[in-house]
């Protein structure tokens, strides 16, 4: 078997055993191909002297270190896999240091600032007028944001949710996130009401009407793009009055978990609401919570100034 029906057998049992998302399987297909492409006789074959000469000439092409280390983590999980199915007697990726790399903070936005995108969106949504696109597209984008800073969800998430949601309208609903899994998200009452606005908005358009998902689109997906979604995002950021450079789904997914840290929420909870499956990845915002602590002995401590 050689290097590429090695790759193909690690990445059907990523799918098959693990769930992988097809975006995960699609870095994983890249990072290991490009891999085997650069080592003398494929990956499969390499040993740790060939991946370490890989890592340093990808270093020295001016990869940043985070995607340094994603691509040796694909590596590590492919040798990982041949071991145990018996296709290598050794792993040579277990002596390999990961790359240094920094802890970037993750982009936020003020909730002075989110009160405003939010405020914008209502305003658009509520002068919108059925009869022409701009006013669909303007209570897509209220629900998509206020369902955004309510429950935090990845954005391929949220323009993945099914019309369902929508229909039960209850407080809390369950999403299906990465690796296939299930976990429950609340709903707040204006989120609510901006979805049940575009739901009736919906209805009024057959080809729409018919779709199960809640923010359909003519896509392959059958489902609003992420791009687009970014986009129009961007651009109630500009209206609003907020550069836009600033703005992307992902910064509003941070802003809600911040938000709710500095309002005093458990570090685990804000866990399981973004669908970390290990708190080191909530983590990230320890420096919310360093800076809520500090703010709270400055304020109640007797001997603080």
């Amino acid at each position: 078997m050689n290097s590429a029906a090695r790759i193909e057998a690690f990445l059907e049992m990523m799918s098959a055993e693990r769930g992988a998302a097809e975006n995960t399987l699609s870095s994983y297909r890249r990072d290991l191909e490009d891999a085997s492409a650069e080592i003398d006789g494929g990956l499969a074959g390499a040993a740790a002297t060939d991946i370490r000469n890989y890592l340093d000439d990808i270093a020295a092409r001016g990869f940043a270190a985070t995607s340094q280390a994603r691509k040796l983590s694909a590596i590590r999980q492919f040798f990982k896999f041949l071991y145990a199915e018996g296709l290598r007697g050794d792993d040579p990726t277990g002596t390999l240091d990961s790359p240094k790399k920094g802890r970037p903070l993750p982009k936020t936005m003020s909730e002075a600032d989110t009160g405003r995108l939010i405020d914008r969106a209502a305003q658009e949504a509520a002068g919108a007028s059925l009869n022409d696109g701009d006013g669909l597209a303007a209570l897509r984008l209220h629900a998509l944001v206020e369902v955004l800073y309510a429950t935090g969800l990845r954005v391929s998430e949220l323009v993945g949710l099914p019309v369902t949601v929508a229909l039960r309208d209850d407080r809390f609903f369950m999403v299906r996130g990465k690796g296939d899994k299930e976990r429950m998200v609340p709903l707040s009452a204006k989120a609510r009401i901006a979805m049940r606005a575009w739901l009736a908005a919906r209805a009024t358009v057959p080809a729409l009407a018919d779709s199960p998902f809640l923010f359909p689109a003519a896509s392959d997906s059958g489902y609003l793009s992420r791009q687009v979604f970014a986009r129009d995002l961007k651009g109630l950021a500009a209206r609003a009055g907020i550069a836009s450079a600033k703005i992307s789904p992902h910064v509003l997914r941070h802003a809600f978990a911040s938000h709710l840290l500095q309002n005093g929420a458990d570090l685990r909870a804000v866990q399981q609401l973004l669908g970390h499956a290990d708190i080191s990845t909530t983590q990230i915002y320890t420096h919310v919570l360093e800076e809520r602590l500090v703010r709270l002995v400055n304020d109640h401590h007797p001997l603080a100034d």
